[in-house]
């Protein structure tokens, strides 16, 4: 089955006696052990059924055997970095989720090396992997900066240093972009963004198909306990088919409003990897079947009164939903990143992520016009 029929079909097992086209949900958290011939279900922190189905259907997306879904992103993060030991060492990329920096800062409190590089920058990266490394953490498009990493080259260099890679797949979503076909050990996704995308259930997703290590992972979750509810896996697994479809409207209206960023007199700096003078166009349009639908650019003004003069983008924190959001990262999403580290990154305070959803593009550019030219104390550079 190809990519967009794998979305619809994948986990939905109909079960003898009833027919179901939709598979019910398991909301059950215990099991009768002698109505199961052989018995598989125990109790729902191990297993699942619903849960189950939705892991089948990641897996499938990314031409692999397993997946894990977490309770979320954080939650599933948290799993592959919890297995190392104090001494390890960790290269990650330097621009990431502020939720991924606070995971790192636990990391190096109990002893564990954790060291961000650059990881789109090609020779950095390269120095970093050539001496002995346990897990290499690549987020691309980084967050929020959208830096693309080589997830290829990285993950070669990385297996000749007997390291485990890890690619945060959350920006582009395995509709738009694939880390394990490129060479990754590990897909992680924070299902709450693109694949539920709808803003209202919270979830994580690790994928691989490593046996030994997809075993690991299911242990620590069982024991710690970080699994979701099967009403959350069923409404991850419903919006998961419209994955393509969503992301389809949600590239093209990004596409729409960086022409009218680039062009305007209040912006300056736009990072978006579909731009040809984006760092790493080229290596986006080899490793990506689209630049995605995040957007960050540098606002000459006021941002807090860009966000209030907003009607259509939300000022919220999050990302992928059918509603477009706005945000400030250095006082948002990336607020548990200290200050100094958000600027060694080029975090800066009037940097502006844009998430997209699936408005009709003219109103969406409409909207960002009227606030970007209403909000006061812009700096008229003209023109560029």
């Amino acid at each position: 089955m190809r990519f967009d029929t794998k979305l619809v079909h994948e986990g939905q097992r109909t079960r003898p006696g009833a027919g179901d086209v939709v598979p019910p949900i398991h909301v059950s958290v215990t099991f009768d052990q002698f109505a199961q011939d052989p018995a598989r279900y125990y109790y729902a922190r191990g297993e699942s059924p619903t849960r189950e189905d939705l892991e089948a259907c990641l897996a499938a997306l990314e031409d692999v055997r397993f997946a894990a879904v977490f309770s979320s992103g954080q939650a599933a993060a948290s799993a592959v970095l919890s297995l190392l030991e104090p001494g390890s060492r960790v290269i990650a990329s330097d621009d990431v989720y502020g939720g991924t920096y606070a995971l790192f800062e636990l990391c190096r409190r109990r002893g564990v090396d954790v060291r961000q590089v650059d990881l789109s920058d090609v020779d950095a990266a390269a120095a970093a992997l050539s001496g002995e490394v346990d897990l290499v953490w690549v987020e691309t498009p980084t967050n929020p900066l959208m830096k693309i990493a080589d997830i290829a080259a990285i993950s070669a260099a990385a297996h000749r240093a007997g390291a485990v890679v890890v690619v945060d797949n959350t920006f582009a979503s395995p509709a738009l972009q694939q880390p394990l076909a490129a060479g990754a050990d590990v897909s992680l996704h924070s299902t709450t963004k693109f694949i539920a995308g709808h803003s209202d259930v919270l979830g994580g997703a690790l994928v691989l198909d490593d046996p030994a290590l997809h075993r690991r992972l299911v242990d620590h979750r069982t024991v710690v306990g970080g699994v979701p509810g099967a009403l959350d896996c069923y409404l991850v697994h419903r919006g998961l088919k419209t994955l393509s479809l969503r992301v389809a409207r949600q590239v093209a209206n990004a596409r729409a409003v960086v022409e009218v960023l680039t062009a305007s007199p209040f912006v300056g700096a736009v990072h978006y990897p579909g731009l040809p003078g984006h760092p790493q166009f080229e290596l986006a349009a080899r490793q990506m079947s689209a630049p995605g639908s995040m957007v960050g650019f540098e606002y000459l003004g006021d941002v807090r009164e860009l966000l209030r003069r907003m009607e259509l983008f939300a000022p919220a924190v999050s990302l992928g939903g059918v509603r477009s959001l706005i945000e400030v990262p250095a006082s948002m999403s990336h607020r548990p990143v200290p200050a100094e580290v958000r600027a060694r990154a080029g975090i800066a305070d009037n940097l502006v992520r844009l998430s997209f959803g699936i408005e009709d593009p003219v109103d969406l550019v409409e909207d960002l016009s009227a606030a970007m030219a209403a909000a006061p104390h812009v700096e008229r550079i003209g023109a560029r």
